[in-house]
């Protein structure tokens, strides 16, 4: 993949721009590669290079990438001013309920649809999903959803006001439950250890309601690049962002070693 500058906006000129229309809302998706489906979740403020980036280390790892615009400006550095505004939005929208547990975000039911669709456009065995930050919890709640094999959560850090509270409430994961040991599936989940949006309540709460099917890695503070945006460096403040905006892209790096393990589960639900 050729090098972009993390440090300029992102044209995503290598990916086709859809407009897709699911339960009446129309939304923007990026799609870019062949093969199984993997929708990546943007983390906030939006689809950064950083994002972009690591939607195209799916797409060459041989799958289809959809990338859908779900707030922010698309390709966009995530800048302190604009990445405040675009948080304050999302966090009053009633789409993604960012304060509180209870019950399924109205984002997820769109985001099911996207991957019932990707399913169809792509064939095999189901559709994988990474979610980030704002839409780490998102993945999960999309197993509800038959086409959806493999969910990967990164930082998950709603709802924002409860650092114990999972999204989606006691009902949906127990039936997230019960379909992941139905069908032998695993969560990944990923989070520094010393993150302020993803504590280690939250992972042991999600650990609480599925057991063993979920898969945690928690990777020392010392391994996040200290060189991001100012968004992330001004007000995310702390390591976070495990596979975009915080990984130092060196061999043997833990965040690189996160990244190729994610890939290879990819590869493992969605090419048998």
């Amino acid at each position: 993949m050729p090098r972009r500058s993390l440090h300029e906006d992102d044209p995503l000129d290598d990916f086709e721009r859809r407009r897709i229309e699911e339960n009446g809302v129309p939304k923007t998706v990026y799609v870019a590669g062949s093969g199984p489906a993997v929708i990546v979740m943007p983390e906030m403020p939006g689809i950064s290079p950083h994002v972009a980036r690591f939607g195209r280390w799916v797409r060459d790892a041989g799958f289809t990438v959809y990338l859908p615009s779900l707030f922010g400006r698309d390709g966009a550095v995530p800048g302190v001013e604009e990445g405040v505004t675009v948080l304050r939005r999302a966090c009053v929208s009633a789409e993604f309920r960012a304060l509180g547990a209870d019950g399924t975000t109205p984002a997820v039911a769109w985001l099911r649809a996207l991957a019932r669709r990707a399913h169809g456009e792509c064939g095999g065995p189901g559709v994988g999903a990474i979610g980030m930050c704002f839409t780490g919890n998102f993945a999960l709640s999309m197993m509800l959803e038959p086409a959806m094999v493999a969910p990967v959560l990164s930082q998950p850090s709603l709802p924002l006001d409860d650092p114990d509270g999972i999204d989606g409430g006691p009902e949906e994961l127990a039936s997230v439950r019960k379909r992941l040991e139905e069908d032998d599936l695993t969560v990944l989940a990923y989070r520094f250890e010393g993150d302020k949006f993803c504590r280690a309540q939250r992972f042991a709460a999600y650990e609480r309601a599925l057991g063993d099917r979920f898969e945690a890695r928690v990777l020392p503070d010392s391994a996040a690049n200290p060189e991001t945006s100012p968004f992330f460096e001004h007000v995310i403040a702390s390591p976070h962002s495990v596979v975009t905006a915080h990984l130092i892209d060196e061999a043997g790096q833990p965040t690189v070693a996160a990244r190729d393990e994610i890939l290879t589960f990819l590869a493992k639900r969605l090419r048998h």
